[in-house]
């Protein structure tokens, strides 16, 4: 906290002086008393106080030390955090960092919210001394990490308002890491919130509200999650309960032309997207249900990014629901009976077994949003070369047939889906024109400025924050403005999920549920890929049971020979880890298969020497 004191203000709100009526001595031992009171809290200044697993953190913390210096500092000599849970609990003021928070070991960085109206404590970007924007809060790059993030608002905009351009909230740089995110909100980071780098890296965002995410230069950044280099395999993908506002680029990007195991899009409200809102292409085992998608994608495409990017292998007109045939690699993860197989055989076999669960979504574009598409390609706009473009549809021809053939696609299933207007309040077409203040520039502006080329400092959005830097204790304005406007008024979307929610984000409505808890796991048993693979000598296989009980996971050769048991025991629910080490086997491939029950998982691996 920043603490000013001013003894001349001693005295209550109605003007009573608190010397009045005292004689000299009273006086003179109520100062000092004051004055001592005063030195003690200097003397202590919202200290961080540790207990046991526990440190309690204040902003501001000991000696006016930044978030950064506090957490990061509390480290054992080898840069593990020396405590697992850090609560920050000040409301009055913003908590400010000025580097990246590294986190080397499992942790939780949670908030205490105000008990009478849900305040989440602050976290935001200092102005550092060259007045520069420090660009990414957490850095997590200790591999195997499970680090939760909860009950905390994580703004972008730093003291002075302005921003890192490339600026991500939490950043994965480690293997294997479970990362969890729960009742937070992400507002004003124009990179991206979340960004993993890692192999295997499993993701759970629940209860989270994701705002303003708009860069002023490109419609390519700005984003819920990403894999960032685009080329490491993802574990997990889930995301329930969320609201996604304004943002301009991907709600959901694992860019699954790398293998990802688990894709859950559950519950959320997606309402203002310049692009896409998925980059999920070649998911393998995914569930997209119970959203509410509105104004989506409503950049739509220009020729410049047709096929391009956002269409790597079969053009087709972009979609929200966006699928295409596996590649061969991800092609390969099923069976390994089926090693050796000719790629058109293989492939074929490969598709039979995806399973993609499309259900219960309403997908809806307001009429100004369609009117303003139809007058922008008239025929000053309308060529190939030009900044025409192609508006988006729920499902592309592409998709539609892989949801409908189903010899070759059997697991891929859509149903009860919606395209009706969700009746949100009136101030979210105010997005659209800037009508109502707030919006930045409006996101018709901003477009024309993108499709046209002149894009500079122009931002758009819903009620940007805007930071005060003179106030010496600042936080952010609570309720979020949005809070009232996104319970819509269509009462049979209310009633239209598969669970008895409310269609979308649930945590809108005051009459439903309370928020679910933060999931942390897939709910059916799960063996991961190897990492390395190919191998030599040893590789690390993961796997996640539901439930305690007695599991096997056991490596056999090419001719079904049993080569080692690696677990044959009673093991823990959640996320195991075992080494295999392939010292003194030959070369090739081997199977290993893991069993739980009635579910018996099998994959492959290649020990190449």
């Amino acid at each position: 906290m920043r603490t000013v004191f001013d003894l001349s203000g001693l005295q209550t709100r109605q003007g009573f002086s608190w010397t009045k009526g005292l004689n000299r001595e009273s006086v003179s031992r109520t100062l000092i008393i004051w004055a001592s009171l005063v030195l003690i809290i200097f003397a202590y200044p919202r200290q961080s106080l540790a207990q046991g697993d526990t440190l309690t953190v204040y902003a501001g913390g000991t000696n006016n030390l930044t978030l950064d210096q506090i957490i990061g500092n509390d480290t054992t000599a080898g840069g593990f955090q020396k405590h697992k849970v850090y609560k920050l609990v000040s409301l009055d003021t913003t908590y400010i960092f000025d580097a990246p928070i590294n986190l080397r070991s499992s942790v939780t960085i949670m908030g205490v919210p105000d008990p009478a109206t849900g305040r989440p404590p602050c976290i935001q970007p200092d102005v550092l001394i060259d007045w520069s924007v420090p660009p990414d809060l957490f850095h997590i790059l200790g591999s195997g990490a499970h680090v939760t993030v909860k009950n905390l608002y994580l703004l972008g905009s730093a003291l002075d308002g302005s921003q890192n351009g490339g600026g991500v909230a939490i950043r994965v740089f480690a293997d294997s890491v479970r990362l969890v995110c729960d009742h937070d909100v992400f507002e004003e980071w124009l990179g991206y919130a979340i960004g993993y780098d890692g192999n295997w890296d499993s993701s759970f965002l629940t209860n989270c509200d994701f705002r303003n995410a708009n860069h002023p230069l490109s419609q390519y950044v700005g984003e819920v999650i990403r894999n960032e280099p685009g080329n490491v395999f993802t574990d997990s993908l889930v995301m329930r309960d969320n609201t996604i506002f304004c943002i301009n680029a991907y709600a959901a990007c694992p860019v699954t032309k790398y293998y990802e195991t688990y894709f859950e899009f559950s519950h959320n409200d997606v309402i203002y997207t310049f692009k896409n809102p998925f980059f999920i292409f070649n998911v393998t085992n995914a569930k997209i249900d119970n959203n509410i998608f509105y104004g989506a994608w409503a950049g739509g495409i220009n020729f410049q990014e047709y096929p391009w990017w956002d269409q790597l292998w079969t053009p087709a007109k972009g979609s929200i629901i966006d699928m295409d045939r596996l590649d061969s690699m991800n092609a390969a993860v099923f069976d390994p009976a089926d090693v050796g197989k000719s790629a058109p055989v293989l492939d074929s076999l490969a598709e039979m077994r995806r399973t993609v669960q499309v259900d219960n979504n309403d997908c809806f574009w307001p009429a100004k949003l369609t009117t303003f598409w139809h007058d922008w390609d008239d025929t000053a706009h309308f060529n190939a070369s030009g900044d025409s473009i192609i508006t988006p549809t729920w499902m592309n021809n592409r998709t539609t047939h892989m949801f409908t053939d189903k010899t070759q696609w059997p697991g891929f299933v859509a149903k009860n889906n919606q395209f009706v207007d969700p009746g949100f309040g009136s101030e979210i077409l105010n997005v659209l024109d800037n009508t109502g203040g707030g919006m930045g520039v409006g996101f018709f502006k901003y477009f024309r400025e993108i499709r046209t080329g002149t894009a500079a400092t122009d931002v758009w959005g819903y009620k940007l924050t805007q930071v005060n830097g003179n106030k010496i204790n600042w936080v952010p304005p609570w309720p979020l403005p949005e809070t009232q406007l996104l319970r819509y008024t269509n009462t049979a979307l209310e009633n239209s999920s598969s669970d008895g929610l409310p269609l979308g984000d649930p945590n809108w409505f005051a009459a439903a549920p309370p928020k679910q808890s933060p999931v942390v796991s897939r709910p059916d048993v799960m063996l991961g890929n190897n990492y390395p693979n190919p191998f030599n000598p040893t590789t690390v296989i993961r796997f996640e049971v539901p439930s305690s009980g007695f599991v096997s996971l056991k490596v056999y050769d090419v001719l079904g020979r049993l080569v080692k048991t690696l677990v044959d025991n009673i093991e823990s629910t959640g996320y195991h880890e075992v080494v295999f080490s392939g010292a003194g086997l030959a070369s090739g491939v081997y199977f290993y298969t893991l069993r739980q029950g009635a579910s018996v998982i099998t994959k492959k691996m290649l020990l190449l020497k």
